[in-house]
């Protein structure tokens, strides 16, 4: 391979790696999209990994989930976008000061109600694309989800 050429391939790999590098970033570009939710599943305190040597640490939940806290008329969060895997669970961990119902708009629609208190919902989305999870009750939006 001629030097004129491999140093040409050379730069183009290297300019490649950079524009692909910068499109990962985590940071917001300004627009007026949902917020970003940057929590990842989330996991009690006994399922976080040993500390002991010699044991194996616990098996991190499989899915994603989501914690939903109706006060009043309000909720949170309010229409933070959170990044979820088709075909795998969505917890839905709701804690209410009065019952109501979540409308899924996913393809079939779901409706969840939902009792006062502490309660646990799980759905499972299998098509990808874009999902509004709101509450009829508050007529807010919830939570967007990315399903990939």
């Amino acid at each position: 391979m001629p030097r004129r050429l491999r140093y040409a391939l050379i730069g183009l790999i290297a300019a490649l790696g950079l524009l692909l590098s910068a499109c990962g970033s985590d940071e917001p570009s300004g627009s007026k999209e949902p917020a970003k939710d940057k929590s990842s599943a989330s996991a009690s305190p006994s399922e976080k990994p040993s500390e002991n040597a010699g044991e194996k640490p616990a098996k991190k939940p499989s899915g994603t989930t989501i914690n939903v806290t109706f006060t009043g008329d309000t909720v949170k969060p309010n229409g933070v976008e959170k990044k979820v895997k088709a075909g795998k669970p969505i917890t839905l961990h709701i804690v209410a000061d009065k019952p109501g119902e979540l409308h899924i708009h996913s393809s079939p629609e779901q409706e969840i109600e939902y009792a006062a208190g502490t309660s646990d919902k799980k759905l499972k989305i299998d098509r990808p694309g874009i999902v509004e999870v709101e509450s009829h009750n508050l007529d807010k939006l919830i939570v967007v989800l990315e399903v990939r």
